[in-house]
């Protein structure tokens, strides 16, 4: 299941290519990073985009790229699914996670507790009331439209080290998560919807019969 959550975790950097000009950067950091990023996510009824995934080793090496489409609708539901050949569904119900392998035959379901809920993913659609509890955030404001937020987790057992979430005029346009092997996991969206309305029914997962199921912590 530890894949799987960084898998979700990769759901979250560099000065991306949008900046402003060559406006100089503004820092803010702690309480009030965190606040200003509560106010932009908390914004966030709901979240669709399609997006590319990017892995990269401690080398610096490309050794993964896949495609895919998320939903987030708060509070806590949550669906992911990337293409062939690394085809998997993700989907939180905001009790638990089930995570659907079809070229595995299998369907793994784990609830939703406080270490799942913390991974960078979920702040699209779990609470962001009290992120500085959570996190270190600072942030850069380059020029009026782009922000970038960097949080490190407070806990030790976090999923990540870093994250970074990219803006621009208000819409999360990436994310970027280093683990503790320095390897990288980039999330590129496009085609990005705000709070359009979407059915409660997007968030379940289909799978065939006979598929085997394993419920973790039960």
């Amino acid at each position: 299941m530890k894949c799987v959550l960084a898998l979700i975790a990769a759901l979250a950097f560099s000065v991306p290519a949008f900046a402003d000009g060559d406006s100089a950067a503004i820092e803010v950091t702690g309480a009030k990073a965190a606040s200003e990023l509560t106010d932009i996510l908390g914004g966030y009824e709901t979240y669709q985009a399609d997006f590319i995934q990017v892995v990269v080793n401690e080398k610096g090496n490309q050794v993964q790229e896949t495609n895919g489409k998320l939903k987030a609708k708060r509070p806590g539901l949550f669906y992911w699914e990337t293409s062939k050949p690394l085809s998997q569904y993700i989907v939180s119900d905001g009790k638990t996670v089930q995570v659907y392998d079809p070229d595995l035959e299998q369907v793994t379901i784990q609830k939703l507790d406080g270490r799942v809920q913390s991974t960078p993913a979920l702040l699209l659609s779990g609470q962001v009331d009290n992120l500085d509890e959570t996190y270190r955030v600072s942030e850069r404001k380059l020029g009026e439209h782009t922000r970038e937020f960097t949080l490190e987790p407070r806990s030790p057992d976090s999923l990540f080290t870093s994250l970074r979430l990219s803006f621009f005029q208000g819409e999360l346009q990436e994310m970027r998560m280093r683990d503790s092997l320095s390897q990288l996991s980039i999330l590129s969206f496009d085609h990005i919807r705000l709070n359009d309305t979407i059915d409660a029914g997007a968030f379940t997962l289909d799978y065939p019969d006979g598929v085997d199921v394993i419920r973790e912590g039960s």
